[in-house]
């Protein structure tokens, strides 16, 4: 598998996962068990129509746009206050769905605050709001120094979640992308996140933060019962949720299904569930008929093709 099918995969596999987590967002872990979620269904939540993706995927698309280009962090704050204007990158034009930190940091990016100064720096600033856009920057950076890739997810984790533990938890994430792309397990992309944050983030502000990441850091998430996996919108759960999710099962639909079947933040964590499994098993192991009900797949192929060749240069 070359690393053109693991970053299309990678992708639509974040994409997939939103819309099949969409029509049950805020639902409970127990609703989940009685009625699972098995394929794409429609309305729910948010009475949207099948294959509906939501926030999650349209600021995601804004920074594979973005970073079409040399980056510049006005150009991406203004895709993202494009999207929340007047329906930028949404499957069917309007906005339903926008986390509190993130609406906070675009009301501030609106009165002027420079983008990377705009996320809210505090500890109840930790929602996932970061985590489940930052994929197309461990995409764009897979061969660049770990180090610069953990800068530019800091910097653009900033525009709307800041605090140092956000920031920390997309430098991961990337992590675990790059050595998947790299063709590891996602067993070996684990250790090798695991490694890479121990050295990367042993100095302030990110070692103060290491007490939050103790269960990642262990190396044993596996090992953890789903009693024991919580899949709220605090990032620390959406981290360790998603990649569990793909540790503990063999397939892409496998590990998709069970991060939105474990309830509550259902669209994030089968987005950045679908984001690690894409990588992990290339485009080809996403289930067609999903891929055929996701809304925008013209225009989303057309930005994808745009934004391979950067990604081996």
């Amino acid at each position: 598998m070359d690393i053109d099918e693991r970053i299309h995969g990678a992708l639509w596999g974040a994409i997939a996962g939103d819309a099949l987590g969409v029509p049950v967002e805020f639902t409970s872990r127990a609703q989940r068990l009685h009625d699972p979620v098995a394929g794409m269904r429609g309305f729910g939540t948010h009475g949207q129509p099948p294959g509906t993706w939501s926030d999650d995927s349209s600021l995601l698309l804004c920074t594979v746009e973005a970073l079409c280009e040399e980056y510049d962090s006005q150009r991406l704050a203004g895709l993202f206050l494009a999207w929340n204007a007047w329906g930028y990158w949404t499957p069917h034009g309007t906005v339903f769905d926008i986390g509190i930190a993130t609406r906070s940091a675009l009301t501030r990016l609106q009165q002027g605050t420079a983008p990377e100064e705009a996320g809210g720096a505090g500890e109840r600033d930790n929602g996932n709001g970061s985590l489940m856009r930052i994929l197309p920057v461990a995409l764009r950076y897979a061969k660049a120094p770990v180090a610069e890739m953990l800068t530019m997810a800091h910097r653009i984790s900033a525009l709307t979640h800041r605090h140092p533990r956000s920031q920390m938890a997309c430098g991961l994430y990337c992590c675990l992308v790059k050595a998947l792309l790299d063709g590891d397990s996602p067993q070996e992309a684990y250790r090798f996140a695991i490694q890479q944050g121990q050295q990367h983030y042993a100095t302030p502000p990110f070692n103060d933060e290491f007490s939050h990441f103790a269960r990642f850091f262990q190396g044993r998430l596996v090992d953890l019962s789903p009693s024991e996996i919580s899949s709220s919108g605090y990032v620390i759960h959406t981290l360790e949720a998603s990649l569990w999710s793909v540790l503990t099962t063999p397939t892409f639909a496998d590990a998709v299904l069970t991060a939105v079947n474990l309830g509550e933040d259902t669209d994030t964590t089968g987005c950045v569930a679908g984001g690690l499994a894409g990588a992990a098993y290339g485009l080809l192991a996403i289930p067609a008929d999903w891929l055929e009900m996701l809304a925008g797949r013209k225009e989303i192929t057309a930005l994808i093709a745009r934004f391979i060749p950067l990604t081996c240069a």
